[in-house]
């Protein structure tokens, strides 16, 4: 069975959402430019041997409409590859991953592009998401009802909403599971404020160290303009600053803006062919995708989606925790990597070691890419061999992948 190998991957810098500096780039142009780039880095590659460009979006409408994998295929000026857009929210972009890994091993190609994109400025353009309307199954209004009532503050522990008989809200806004995580777990607001900073603080160190400059592929605007830096890094970030922060979600709530991920644009591209394929062209692969997995779990408690997430992928990969030497969980809340991290027992030092969304940002669709690009860095810096991905997921999910690194 041949094995699926990582050959190259391009990573743009990361924008604040509508006042940032990727606000005036569409979606699918931010996206192409970055498949160029991963392309570029494997000369030997003919693009006719591409099988199919697998796109992750969490919003896939308004500029990201239309099926933007094919859109792709099409700016590229390769009319011959077709192209899926695939929504997993968090996990768009690693879904991809896993779709051309199954192709791989099942052996219906040879060579994919495998990636995602968000553009959060975009969504209130016209026909972006915020111009839908409603469309939310009123099975759930109970849910809804109940999520709105306890965002007004005076939550007690979370539940499962099933014990009183109705459904979970599946609709729940991120920062309302993150506080319902909170009191879940019991994590305090002081712990999940001195997370913020050691994301803010380690993405700091990395930047001076050149670290971001090994796996960012600049980004040409409209204009010409050049950019070639992510824009969420605070540095000088402390804890005095962080903890007078105000909660966003719920007056007496402990998430703030100082321990949670903010709204961005970016994209992040992947070319990943089977290892027999890689070794005809003479490449010497990045890394393998050893294995990948997907969980559920409540809508209201999706921050701890990568529990389960990371012991499937274990368990399908045949390896113990005690095997990985790094880990990268994404930081959509401080509160739900801690929670996911205390529950696995993984040892802090081997995690999200150069920072993580927090201080860079969260483009939805862009992440699992993003996420699978610093990894590879961090093995390569670090000079270690395994590592495991992984992320809640709205709705109520969790994935996971195992990669080994190559060279």
């Amino acid at each position: 069975m041949p094995e699926a190998v990582i050959v190259a991957h391009a990573r743009s810098p990361i924008g604040r959402a509508a006042k940032g500096s990727l606000k005036d780039i569409r979606p699918d142009e931010l996206s192409r430019q970055m498949i160029a780039a991963a392309l570029a880095k494997v000369p030997e590659l003919d693009p006719k041997d591409i099988e199919d460009i697998h796109w992750g979006i969490g919003q896939p409408g308004g500029q990201g409409g239309y099926n933007i994998g094919r859109v792709l295929a099409v700016e590229l000026g390769h009319d011959h590859i077709p192209g899926v857009t695939v929504n997993r929210y968090c996990s768009s972009s690693l879904q991809t991953t896993r779709m051309a890994l199954h192709a791989i091993r099942s052996g219906e190609g040879d060579v994919f592009i495998s990636g995602g994109v968000e553009s959060v400025s975009s969504f209130g353009i016209s026909g972006g998401a915020d111009g839908l309307p409603n469309s939310k199954n009123p099975i759930f209004d109970e849910a809804i009802a109940r999520t709105d009532k306890t965002a007004e503050g005076g939550a007690g522990p979370w539940h499962d909403p099933r014990e009183d008989g109705i459904l979970p809200d599946v609709y729940i806004a991120m920062g309302q599971t993150a506080e319902n995580v909170a009191t879940y777990t019991g994590i305090s607001r002081e712990d999940q404020d001195r997370w913020g900073v050691r994301s803010q603080n380690r993405a700091e160190e990395a930047i001076k160290s050149g670290f971001f400059e090994r796996e960012i592929d600049p980004v040409t605007l409209p204009d010409g303009t050049v950019v070639s830096t992510d824009d969420g890094p605070r540095a000088g970030t402390t804890y005095e600053k962080i903890s007078q922060l105000k909660p966003v979600f719920r007056p007496d709530g402990t998430v703030t803006a100082g321990n949670a991920c903010p709204l961005n644009d970016g994209a992040a591209a992947l070319v990943i062919m089977s290892d027999t394929k890689a070794k005809e062209l003479g490449l010497t692969p990045l890394a393998r995708v050893v294995a990948t997995a997907a969980t559920g779990l409540s809508p209201e408690i999706m921050g701890l989606g990568p529990i389960e997430a990371i012991r499937k992928v274990l368990k399908v990969s045949g390896m113990a925790l005690s095997d990985i030497d790094l880990v990268e969980i994404n930081e959509a809340f401080a509160v739900q990597v801690l929670g996911s991290a205390d529950v696995l027992g993984i040892d802090h030092d081997k995690l999200n070691v150069s920072g993580g969304a927090i201080a860079l940002g969260h483009p939805f669709g862009m992440t699992g890419a993003r996420i699978t690009t610093t990894l590879l860095n961090n093995l390569q810096t670090h000079d270690k061999t395994f590592g495991i991905e992984s992320m809640c997921v709205g709705g109520g999910q969790g994935m996971a992948m195992v990669l080994e690194r190559l060279s």
